[in-house]
């Protein structure tokens, strides 16, 4: 009997020996993706953080194209520009000391990070300095051009140029030199006045003209969106000036109060609102007894993104997804990550705010075996899930999406968690309570925007990016137990420009995207709607 146990004991041993052995298997196939064709070597270098002396934000980096893009104020020399502080992907070095010499920035600039093989970084940056040159008497807004160097002001035809008064010249950075200095003088500009403007070290040469102009008023533009036009006049900033618009064929026109106007110098504008959606209008800009042109526009649609309402989903293995089987696919979330080490955390509930139909349940959670995996938040977003980067994924946000809505509207509750998960630079929250976010952006980039989540590539959204057309969110950190309306705007960059895509995200963790949330925390939404008017 004694052998017999023994013997049994030696089996399981084996077979204990052989399950962890198993297992231990099982988790190299997940976390290292089974197969790895990219060569070690090969890994590309990258600044994974950067900073300048005297940004006005933080620098942008673009692992994908291999671009820093430095966000200076006007107080810094951007001929000579010097790098604070910066890291790099593990392994990576700087080829020479370039990085500790300061940088001429007006150009676009390369430096080398070398891991095995040698990687080519841009440096590149974007300086706004306030430039503004105004006149007495002034006919709409001054044209500043910069590559050229050139100054246009304009007035009545009845001015003499001879005897302009000048009331603000500003045509460099702060503390520039500029020879002659014209503000507040009388100023003969019968021909052009050169001006010397001295900064760094440096002399530039501008010429300032002002010229006259037989317009009293100009329409100069009307901006259309949906419920809403903005209409923009120019004429002399000391006669009566306002805005006036009708529906096309009607007989009346509707003049915009003053308190509805905004008046910049001898430029102002109004924003018309309680418009109808695709229909014709016709605005002009009005000074004292004179008409601008007439302009003739018409406003879009009221367009809802597919699925507003979250109540399409269908089952693809263990994978959730908002959308219904064989129908289109709009909306995405991160399960295809989740479920390599778990179930789906993003998944349909008839938990609903109208108790009909489904809303959209999105749970952080830590996913893995044991104590070996990470955290994965709760998300939904307007894209498409790409790929699984070993870890990490990689997401494409946004839509075709050419309208200008101005609010994002819809339901949410949520329960929040102590932020248990942590990776470097936001340890501090530890222990804190999570906050869940929904936000919505339109970008007229030429394609949607990548996301990726790996830390050696990492490339988030940057509301502020050149791209981002307008932007709004709504965040919250505490518990929210019944289903609450939100509503936020979105605040535009331009009136002009026209979007190429719609982006809308909400998480159950703000910071997710660095793998930083508390497990447990869970957000809820229902009933999305965009609106149209203020």
């Amino acid at each position: 009997m004694l052998g017999i146990e023994r013997k049994t004991d030696i089996k399981m041993a084996r077979n204990t020996k052989y399950m962890v052995v198993v297992a231990v298997a099982l988790l190299f196939v997940v976390f290292g993706c089974i197969e790895n064709d990219i060569p070690y070597a090969r890994l590309q270098c990258n600044f994974t953080s950067i900073s300048a002396e005297g940004e006005d934000r933080p620098a942008v980096i673009d692992t994908m194209y291999r671009k820093v893009t430095f966000y200076l104020s006007e107080d810094v020399d951007i001929h000579s520009v010097k790098i604070a502080s910066y890291t790099l992907s593990e392994e990576a070095y700087m080829v020479g000391d370039t990085i500790n010499q300061p940088f001429d920035l007006s150009t676009p600039k390369t430096v080398t990070l070398r891991r095995y093989q040698d990687w080519q970084w841009t440096f590149e940056a974007q300086q706004t300095i306030e430039r503004y040159f105004t006149v007495d008497g002034e006919i709409g807004a001054t044209v500043i051009d910069i590559p050229a160097r050139r100054v246009v002001a304009y007035v009545s035809d009845q001015t003499d140029i001879s005897r302009i008064r000048v009331l603000t010249a500003k045509l460099g950075p702060k503390g520039a030199i500029v020879t002659p200095e014209l503000e507040g003088q009388i100023v003969d500009f019968s021909s052009p006045v050169k001006v010397q403007v001295e900064a760094y070290g440096r002399t530039e040469t501008w010429n300032v003209y002002v010229e006259q102009t037989t317009s009293p008023v100009t329409t100069v533009r009307v901006d259309a969106w949906t419920n809403v036009a903005w209409v923009y006049g120019a004429a002399a900033d000391s006669e009566d000036n306002y805005i006036e618009y009708r529906l096309k064929g009607a007989s009346a026109w509707t003049k915009i109060s003053h308190d509805r106007l905004t008046i910049q110098g001898g430029t102002f504008y109004a924003r018309l609102t309680g418009l109808a959606p695709s229909s014709t209008y016709e605005a002009r800009a009005v000074s004292g007894e004179y008409q601008g042109a007439t302009l003739e526009f018409t406003t879009g649609l009221n367009i809802q993104v597919p699925n507003a309402g979250l109540d399409n989903w269908w089952l693809d293995g263990k994978v959730w997804n908002p959308w219904t089987e064989g129908g289109e696919q709009y909306w995405d979330t991160g399960n295809k990550g989740a479920t390599t080490l778990g179930a789906s955390n993003s998944i349909p509930t008839d938990d609903t705010y109208s108790g009909k139909g489904y809303a959209a349940k999105l749970e952080t959670r830590f996913v893995g075996i044991g104590v070996v995996g990470k955290l994965a938040a709760g998300n939904l977003f307007v894209g498409k899930y790409v790929k699984t980067d070993g870890t990490n994924g990689i997401l494409a946000f946004g839509r075709p999406f050419e309208q200008r809505p101005t609010r994002l509207r819809g339901y949410f509750k949520y329960q929040t968690a102590p932020i248990s998960s942590t990776t470097a630079g936001f340890n501090e929250l530890k222990g804190r309570p999570d906050t869940c976010i929904i936000w919505c952006a339109l970008i007229d980039a030429p394609e949607p925007y990548e996301i990726r989540t790996n830390p050696n590539n990492r490339q988030l959204f940057d509301p502020n990016g050149a791209d981002v057309v307008a932007y709004g969110k709504m965040e919250s950190g505490k518990n929210v137990d019944d289903y609450t309306l939100f509503d936020f705007e979105l605040k535009y960059n331009s009136t002009q420009r026209v979007p190429k895509y719609i982006l809308i995200t909400a998480s159950a963790s703000k910071y997710g995207d660095y793998f930083t949330g508390g497990n447990g925390a869970v957000l809820y939404v229902d009933d999305l709607e965009l609106i149209y008017d203020y």
